[in-house]
């Protein structure tokens, strides 16, 4: 049997993969093909779900944003609940690291991917990397 990673996928991945031109457009894109292929376990939270409506509804495009939504909801293997221990941790990530760049939204991504045991994360947000415990799965994607 092979050992699939879980890995946590970020809100930007799925926008890149859908959204205009960009030089992360390829690499999202080919990411979350091998996840719907199921060549790659993926999984999220509802937070990355309300980040992606919120920001397609922030540039006035809800009607992408739900595209965008349904079809990042249709190929990912698993959406995990963000609850109350999940959110108190995040308040301490934060405390400990804002002055490293990280925002609420992602102290809660770290949260999250601690609470539910997940090592890896598909991102293009660097500050990420102040995370020991968490490693960046694009960096190993990137070389494959």
């Amino acid at each position: 049997m092979i050992n699939i990673p879980k890995i946590f996928i970020d809100s930007n991945i799925p926008m890149y993969a859908t959204g205009m031109e960009h030089p992360n457009k390829e690499i999202s894109f080919n990411f979350l093909k091998k996840v719907a292929e199921g060549k790659i376990f993926g999984t999220t939270s509802v937070e990355v779900m309300q980040e992606i409506l919120y920001r397609y509804c922030s540039l006035n495009m809800l009607l992408k944003g739900i595209e965008v939504f349904e079809y990042f909801s249709e190929i990912v293997d698993e959406i995990l609940p963000v609850n109350m221990h999940i959110i108190n941790n995040s308040k301490d990530i934060l405390r400990k690291h804002f002055s490293n760049g990280i925002l609420p939204r992602d102290s809660i991504h770290a949260a999250t991917m601690t609470h539910y045991n997940i090592k890896y994360i598909a991102t293009f947000d660097k500050h990420f990397e102040i995370f020991e415990d968490i490693k960046n799965y694009l960096d190993h994607f990137k070389k494959i």
